[in-house]
């Protein structure tokens, strides 16, 4: 099975797009797309990977790399090398919060306790049927996201893929209103054992 990996720095030219939802998006009831979003013309570099293979470590170089902060949001979270990388990049000095989907962080191998007991902040979040984003937002500027779950299943087994942007502020800040939304709409999730 062949697994790609794609380095490059390529414009994201997505201004038309908007452009053109801006006009067509109020007659088809999508009020909420008639509101442009902030300009995401600069060319940015960005990193692809796609799994069974690659995708697992972009997801822990991104970890890493973080000096100041990593704002999670993940649905179905069971895989230990992401779970002992967060807990790292805490005990390293990055603040590091994470908000799952309270059904998922209820399961026996789901990795929200140790976290929470590595006194990471957990909220989990029971608002949606299914809070299902699956990204993370480092130091205000990088942006991974894409199908991955964190799961030794996404790592191995599924077909996945993961998207991490650099130097991307305007799109960290769109990710990290939609984290903070999560977050507020989550409630603290203790440690214990």
């Amino acid at each position: 099975m062949s697994v790609s990996r794609f380095r490059a720095s390529v414009p994201l030219k997505f201004a038309a797009v908007v452009a053109s939802l801006t006009c067509v998006a109020p007659s088809m009831g999508f009020a909420q797309l008639a509101t442009p979003a902030p300009s995401l013309t600069q060319t940015v570099p960005y990193t692809a990977a796609f799994t069974p293979g690659s995708a697992l470590p972009l997801v822990l170089d991104t970890i890493r790399n973080a000096r100041s902060t990593l704002l999670v949001a993940a649905y179905a979270f069971t895989s230990r090398p992401v779970a002992i990388a967060l807990r790292d990049a805490q005990r390293r000095g990055v603040r590091v919060f994470v908000v799952i989907d309270a059904d998922e962080a209820a399961k026996a191998y789901s990795a929200a306790r140790f976290l929470t007991n590595g006194r990471v902040p957990i909220r989990t979040n029971a608002r949606y049927a299914q809070q299902h984003n699956k990204f993370i937002v480092a130091d205000g500027t990088v942006v991974q996201t894409g199908s991955f779950n964190y799961t030794s299943s996404a790592a191995q087994r599924n077909a996945e893929n993961v998207l991490v942007v650099r130097n991307a502020p305007a799109l960290a800040a769109q990710y990290g209103a939609e984290w903070q939304k999560l977050w507020d709409e989550g409630i603290d999730l203790r440690p214990g054992y």
